[in-house]
This record gives C-alpha cells, sequence and structure tokens, in this order.
C-alpha cells in the first residue's frame, strides 16, 4: 500500500499513528483479555514497579554505612525515619516521614554482573546468562510478561501499561505476546498528555464511526504480516474497545487531577507518571511500570553511576529529590484512598553498586554490584515499618536473612494471585517451571 493511500478516509500513516502507536507497540495478542473483577465484594489486586535502570547504590539510598571507611560510607549521611531504628539517606526526607508505610528489604543477592543478565536474573527468576549485545532476548519470561499471561481477565482496560517500556523487556519462552501496552508521552510536556490514546471526534468523525475503523483494523492487519499479524488479528476489537472506550481515556486524563496533587508529585514525567499509574491500578489496570532512568534536562540517563561517567554524588543530588517527592506522594496517595491493601509499590533497579568507591581522574563512583541490593516495598496489604534483612558492615553482601530475587518474584505472584509454583508450556511444547526455586517472603505475609 502506498504511503498515501487511506484506511477509511484517514491516510495510513496517520491512522497507525492515531491507534495503533498505543498497542501494536504492544506485541501482545492477550493484552486485551479482560480482568474478571476480584471475589464477591473486593478489589483485585495491583502492582506498581518504579524501576530505577541502571542499578541504584543501596549505600547512598536505603543502606547506609556510616561507620565504614571513607571509601565506602560516601558523602552523604543516614537520617532517623518514623520507624524507630529504621535510618535512609538524608536526600530522602519526604520517604523517611512515612517510613510506617515503607518495608525495606536489604538482604537480596545475585551473580549476574550487567546490566541485561541482571534484569534477566530479577525479573525472571532464572540465571541471567544472556548475552549483552543486541538483540536482547531473553530465555525466559519476565515477571510482568508472566503477570500478563497469567492473570485472569479485566474490565475495560490493558492488564499492565510501561510508561515508557522496561529496558530488555521481553516475553522469553511466551513469546512476544504478553507485552505491555506502552505510554512514551513526551517527557517535557506539562501537561503530559497521553497521545497513544487520544482519538478525538474529529478523527473519530473523520473514521466514519465503529464499522468504519474495524475496516480500517483489517486493512492495517493485511499491510502487516508475520508476528504483528498474530498478535494484531487476535484482539483488534478488543484493542478498538480500549482506544475508544470512555472509561480508558478519562483513566488516562491527567487534567481530571487537582492541580494541588499534580504540584505534590512533581511536574516532571517522573512524578507525573506515577500519579498517571495510581489513576490507572484504581481503574483497573493490574500492573503499571514506570521507568525512572533519569531525570529530564540533566545529563544522567540511568543510575549506573560509574566513575568513568560521572560523578555519582552531583547526580545523586538531582536524583535523589525528585525520587523522594514523586514516590512519597505516591505512596500517600494510593493509602489516603484506602488502595494500600489491593496496590504493592515497589521500587528498585536490577542491581546495587560497589560498596567500595572506585575513582576515575578524581571523579567518585560505583560500579556493578549484584551481591547486596535493596528494594522498597509498600502497601499490598503487608506489613510494613520494617527492614527485612541486613548487610555486612560495609554493605558487601547479606549477612542476616539472605533472600534471592526469586523470593521477591514469589511474594509478587503471591499478591497477585499467581500460582509461583505452576508450570506453563513455551512456545515449542516445552513444560518451564515459572519460578525454579523461591518463596514468598515470609516477613511480607
Amino acid at each position: 500500500m502506498a504511503e498515501g493511500d487511506c484506511i477509511g478516509t484517514m491516510p495510513r500513516r496517520a491512522f497507525l499513528r492515531a491507534g495503533l502507536t498505543g498497542f501494536s507497540a504492544l506485541g501482545a495478542s492477550d493484552l486485551f483479555r479482560l480482568r474478571a473483577a476480584g471475589g464477591a465484594g473486593g478489589r483485585a489486586t495491583s502492582m506498581i514497579v518504579v524501576w530505577l535502570w541502571g542499578g541504584p547504590s543501596h549505600m547512598e539510598t536505603f543502606d547506609m554505612k556510616p561507620d565504614a571507611p571513607e571509601a565506602y560510607r560516601g558523602l552523604f549521611r543516614p537520617i532517623a525515619t518514623s520507624v524507630p531504628g529504621l535510618e535512609v539517606c538524608e536526600k530522602l526526607p519526604r520517604l523517611a516521614a512515612i517510613a510506617d508505610k515503607l518495608a525495606i528489604v536489604r538482604s537480596i543477592g545475585h551473580d549476574s554482573p550487567g546490566h541485561v543478565n541482571s534484569t534477566h536474573t530479577v525479573l525472571t527468576g532464572y540465571p541471567g546468562d544472556v548475552v549483552e549485545t543486541p538483540p536482547y532476548t531473553p530465555k525466559y519470561p519476565y515477571a510482568f510478561n508472566a503477570a500478563n499471561r497469567f492473570l485472569p481477565e479485566t474490565s475495560g482496560l490493558p492488564k499492565w501499561v510501561a510508561m515508557p517500556s522496561l529496558v530488555y523487556e521481553g516475553g522469553g519462552g511466551l513469546g512476544s505476546s504478553y507485552g505491555p501496552f506502552k505510554v512514551a508521552a513526551d517527557p517535557n510536556s506539562p501537561d503530559f498528555k497521553v497521545p497513544e490514546l487520544v482519538l478525538d471526534e474529529a478523527r473519530r468523525a473523520s473514521l466514519g464511526g465503529r464499522s468504519r475503523l474495524l475496516a480500517g483494523f483489517d486493512a492495517a492487519r493485511r499491510a502487516m504480516d508475520g508476528e504483528a499479524t498474530r498478535s494484531f488479528d487476535a484482539f483488534q476489537r478488543r484493542a478498538l474497545d480500549v482506544l475508544t472506550s470512555p472509561a480508558a481515556r478519562d483513566a488516562f486524563d491527567l487534567a481530571r487531577e487537582p492541580d494541588v496533587l499534580r504540584d505534590r508529585y512533581g511536574r516532571n514525567v517522573i512524578g507525573q507518571r506515577c500519579l498517571l499509574a495510581r489513576r490507572l491500578v484504581e481503574a483497573g489496570v493490574r500492573l503499571v511500570t514506570v521507568d525512572f532512568p533519569c531525570v529530564p534536562g540533566q545529563k544522567a540517563f540511568s543510575w549506573d553511576d560509574h566513575a568513568s561517567v560521572w560523578n555519582i554524588f552531583e547526580q545523586m543530588e538531582i536524583r535523589l529529590p525528585v525520587l523522594d517527592q514523586a514516590v512519597s506522594a505516591l505512596i500517600s496517595d494510593v493509602h489516603a484512598r484506602g488502595l494500600d491493601r489491593e496496590t504493592l509499590i515497589v521500587v528498585m533497579g536490577e542491581m546495587g553498586r560497589t560498596p567500595k568507591l572506585s575513582d576515575f581522574n578524581g571523579q567518585p563512583g560505583r560500579e556493578h554490584w549484584g551481591k547486596a541490593m535493596s528494594v522498597l516495598l509498600s502497601g499490598g496489604g503487608m506489613p510494613m515499618g520494617q527492614v527485612i534483612g541486613s548487610t555486612t558492615p560495609r554493605g558487601e553482601e547479606p549477612r542476616d536473612r539472605p533472600l534471592t530475587p526469586n523470593d521477591l518474584v514469589a511474594t509478587w505472584y503471591r499478591h497477585l494471585g499467581i500460582d509461583h509454583t505452576l508450570t506453563y508450556h513455551d512456545t515449542t511444547g516445552r513444560p518451564i517451571a515459572l519460578l525454579p526455586h523461591g518463596e514468598p517472603i515470609a516477613e511480607l505475609t
């Protein structure tokens, strides 16, 4: 079909940009399977993951070591929180004030060294023996892809929304059919609109109503082939339901939130993504992942704080206040709305950083380190106001209550109502364990 050819009365490229940007990028034939309401009189559980790609330093966030030698402890100091005996970084005062709503796990460790294989290890439960060069192809499905596959149907909205997407995300043995609905709004827009779901009245009129739009979907399908065709074809009419659904448009419409609340989250892409995440789980989305690789307008593009890249303390001065504001607002908002029993909030990356500072021409940093990492959780009906596990005095590895990423993922599955011991068949028909080992963290039950 030529570029100027039309689908209905809209040019094909414009049609794809108006509608398919939001759901053809999913690669998810199952994306619009709908989740039945949770048990009688109850709400379905949900999860919001704020993903700190690059590996945030546990030594500058939730597991500080003020008594360690200078080469380890860094420049920041710990501060007391609302929970006696629990301290966090001085750059996180808002989170410190609501520590009774937090559970911090300090004793998770793994042996994967790089970003790709660490992400694979942390989010699949299988060793991250994957190639660190493109294309990044996971051998096993991420927990999020598995959730999108095994969660029952929900009503009117995708089960998994990613803002915008996770680095190295993939379905592994489940195939590419269980990816997220990706939201990639302009990070510099003060209104933070979501163009992927905007199909305004003029566009709908130009498509001549539902029947013409369905014909357009069929025409777009014929222009595709292979995996894209299969993913698109299976649930294209459900995709149309979402694209034209008032409930979906309302859920993604941040303009419905009062200015004071939007200000509380922070008028930046991270704060507004977190606010949108709350709106989405309140509307029925089961899983929202918020990518927080950087602060807009700053040079740092991830939490990958090598000394050879930038000064870790200068960058933490920029990032930590944004994290503190957005996540504390999200946690407080979820609790204020009575969503904390159903909604679990997770803040983490794929690894920690080396406890001993590195140096590059006088510039301090920390290198890759999977052997010790901290994870913040809130809500989910779990016991809060606690620290689980500890690391050695220099933060090098777990000391008390050593845990694996599998235990964390098993905790997520339990919260979402997925049996972490189940076996599924991959795209070749082989039986695969969802998790090869691991149990939900007892302190969070």
